[in-house]
């Protein structure tokens, strides 16, 4: 199978008390903007945010499971502390460098009913791998 045939998606995976976020895509890039909107998904439905503001972020790291981390740690952190949430991500990935816009909104407690407040993102089941078919999975468990 080829792996443009690979639609860009998402989906959590159970663990424990906690959750797991994966992104599939036929690009590590693709791959890693799908986690993201698994991330929001936790929190809020993805369609309810409005695309309004955009939002520049950098991460950097020696391989591609740190790099997850940190990506999905600075979406924790801009929503924790500026109060952002996303639908929608622009990501490029170059030798251990993540650069990046995220498009979202201020959370609206009454538009989008945030369910849980994610923590951070941790080391347990944090995978990036190319599959046979040539597509990407990026994934790790968020702490809730």
């Amino acid at each position: 199978m080829d792996s443009k045939a690979i639609t860009p998606h998402w989906e959590h995976f159970e663990h424990e008390a906690d959750i797991g976020i994966r992104g599939i895509a036929p690009t590590l890039e693709e791959a890693f903007e799908q986690t993201a909107v698994a991330m929001t998904a936790v929190m809020t439905n993805p369609d309810q945010v409005s695309a309004s503001r955009a939002v520049s972020i950098r991460c950097e790291a020696t391989d591609n499971e740190m790099l997850l981390m940190d990506w999905i740690n600075e979406l924790v952190y801009e929503t924790a502390v500026h109060g952002l949430l996303f639908n929608r991500y622009q990501v490029a990935i170059n030798d251990g460098i993540l650069s990046a816009t995220a498009f979202g909104e201020a959370v609206d407690r009454k538009k989008h009913q945030p369910a849980v407040e994610i923590k951070g993102a941790t080391l347990t089941e944090l995978r990036v791998y190319q599959q046979a078919d040539g597509s990407w999975v990026a994934q790790c468990i968020v702490d809730v």
